[in-house]
């Protein structure tokens, strides 16, 4: 019996080994990287977890490539989320849903984080609507999960260095195969 987490699996062993949109790293590099970030910390498992799936929309989206370049956003933070979010908790599902609206918060009220993103990220802020309005920015404050949401979009912006060295996929499977059982236990 094929399981979620087998599935996600092979989307980092197949399309998760494509080039990640104008970054040095491959989309599955950039997703462990910043999964290893948030368990340098000490972040929690649902932390762990949502780091580590955070730009899993960008492996299931059925939009061309190079949207982006067109000036197309995917979305993928709303795609990634509506996949996970029948096998995983809300801990996990809305910091992925909500880390792109992490980074326009940032920007907004942050004046040096912009100066953290990587060209692509730039672009891609601007395809994403810009930086927050104060009226967004207090918005977002108020969602559950936001904080949590800024930590996974911190540790994003650290997962784009090329060669580094860090555990694969399989160091996770356990950790994400005890989150989807509790989202069964939450459901």
């Amino acid at each position: 019996m094929t399981t979620i987490v087998d599935e996600i699996a092979d989307l980092f062993a197949g399309v998760g080994t494509m080039a990640y949109l104008g970054e040095s790293v491959s989309i599955a590099e950039h997703m462990l990287q910043t999964a290893d970030a948030a368990e340098h910390e000490g972040a929690s498992a649902e932390l762990i977890a949502a780091a580590l799936l955070h730009d899993l929309g960008h492996l299931v989206h059925t939009m061309p490539e190079d949207s982006a370049d067109h000036g197309i956003d995917t979305a993928h933070e709303e795609v990634g989320a509506r996949w996970l979010s029948s096998a995983f908790p809300q801990a996990v599902v809305a910091p992925i849903r909500l880390h792109v609206a992490a980074k326009r918060y940032l920007c907004a009220t942050s004046p040096e984080y912009t100066a953290v993103l990587s060209p692509a990220s730039v672009h891609s802020l601007m395809l994403q609507g810009g930086p927050m309005t104060p009226d967004e920015a207090a918005e977002f404050e108020a969602l559950p999960h936001s904080a949590d949401a800024v930590r996974v979009r911190r540790w994003d912006d650290r997962g784009k260095v090329a060669g580094r060295a860090v555990r694969a996929f399989d160091h996770y499977r356990p950790l994400l195969e005890e989150q989807a059982r509790s989202a069964i236990l939450e459901g």
